[in-house]
């Protein structure tokens, strides 16, 4: 895949998340997604944090929106509940502005790729709500992985995930050799996530289940700009995305949206 000419490349916002490192507040992100974007042909543009103020500017600038995963959860208050385990990290500062921008950002009809925790995110944000521990509810699998493993294992294949049928996900995926996608819809997804989707956000449509009935990957049912790009995904596409060809496609077309939000700006 070629990326797009720098001049020419629209610009994919990235939340930071933040992380104490030497007893100060700093933002990172992980270097995987800032090369899943580049591998979309676009380029990041990492915001550690947003004023309610700043997101017109965000917004402004902004060809695409990707939210990453995290090791934090979204905070249980923005569903209506207490923290089932005060263990686990939060970032209500990345809450803060995620949630809100995302809500501009599908309104406006800004391409949105969601990842892990993103995907969590916009479930969130649009009134919907996460199971706290998938591994604790009945018939649901455990999700989590083992961080003791080397990497590479720890990122493997997981499990199956299967396509709804007629869907965007399946129309974006659809063509690739059977060795990768079977002809019933399935192919392999890494899993290291604890959370997971309990009620689905009126607006979300599912687009792929994990074997346990998981949700795995969603869309806007009725976006408010017809074939407006919103994909969000429980896996992780972007591990070494490069090599993979489910994720190539996705990325693929979300360059593709963003490049047609871009060059939508620099007519209008």
């Amino acid at each position: 895949m070629r990326a797009a000419p720098a001049s020419s490349a629209p610009i994919v916002l990235v939340p930071a998340c933040q992380k104490p490192v030497g007893g100060l507040i700093c933002y990172t992100v992980g270097q995987k997604y800032i090369d899943a974007v580049r591998l979309a042909g676009c380029v990041p543009l990492v915001v550690p944090g947003a004023t309610a103020q700043e997101l017109d500017a965000l917004l402004a600038i902004a060809d695409g929106i990707l939210l990453t995963g995290s090791p934090s959860n979204v905070h249980p208050s923005h569903f209506g509940e207490d923290v089932h385990d005060p263990t686990l990290p939060l970032d209500p500062d990345r809450d803060a502005w995620t949630l809100p921008i995302v809500r501009r950002a599908l309104a406006m009809g800004m391409p949105l790729l969601g990842i892990c925790r993103g995907f969590q995110e916009v479930n969130v944000a649009l009134g919907g709500s996460l199971h706290q521990a998938v591994h604790e509810q009945p018939g649901l699998s455990d999700h989590r992985s083992d961080e003791a493993l080397p990497l590479d294992e720890e990122y493997g294949f997981a499990h199956t995930a299967q396509l709804v049928p007629g869907g965007f996900l399946d129309h974006t995926l659809r063509g690739l050799p059977s060795s990768i996608l079977s002809e019933q819809g399935e192919f392999q997804v890494n899993s290291l996530h604890g959370q997971g989707v309990n009620r689905l956000a009126p607006q979300l449509r599912v687009e792929a289940r994990a074997p346990d009935g998981v949700v795995e990957a969603v869309t806007i049912a009725e976006p408010a700009h017809p074939g407006a790009f919103s994909l969000c995904l429980q896996w992780h596409p972007e591990w070494q995305a490069e090599g993979n060809p489910v994720s190539v496609r996705i990325f693929k077309a979300f360059g593709q949206a963003c490049q047609a939000w871009h060059a939508g700006k620099q007519t209008s």
